[in-house]
């Protein structure tokens, strides 16, 4: 099982950062975690968001947000796009399928013969 972070939207802010106080280099990233098997990829429900500032190379948690950082927050939030959280089924979980399906059908006939 292989677990892998995709990121769904990143946006650049031109807000002061509340660490070094720079007005560029603050970006926010929100990504979503997807785990894949050999018969299945499923989406986790899970947004992760972040705030990260390339100027004092830190990250930036909520608690030291100001309200400017919050609403954009918001609105970014907004516009991110989650993948589908069903179950994809692969070729493989198919092909499995269909030979249980083949062997039972095999099995009922030839039950009904004796």
């Amino acid at each position: 099982m292989q677990i892998t972070k995709h990121n769904l939207h990143t946006a650049q802010l031109t807000n002061n950062c509340p660490t070094c106080f720079a007005n560029q280099g603050l970006e926010f990233t929100f990504s979503q975690e997807e785990t894949e098997t050999k018969y299945y990829t499923k989406a986790g429900s899970r947004i992760f968001e972040s705030l990260y500032c390339h100027s004092c190379n830190n990250t930036i948690y909520p608690v030291n947000w100001t309200d400017d950082i919050e609403r954009v927050y918001q609105y970014n939030k907004k516009l991110v796009n989650p993948k589908n959280t069903t179950i994809r089924l692969k070729t493989s979980a198919y092909l499995l399928l269909l030979l249980f399906v083949v062997l039972v059908a095999t099995g009922l006939l030839l039950a009904m013969n004796y």
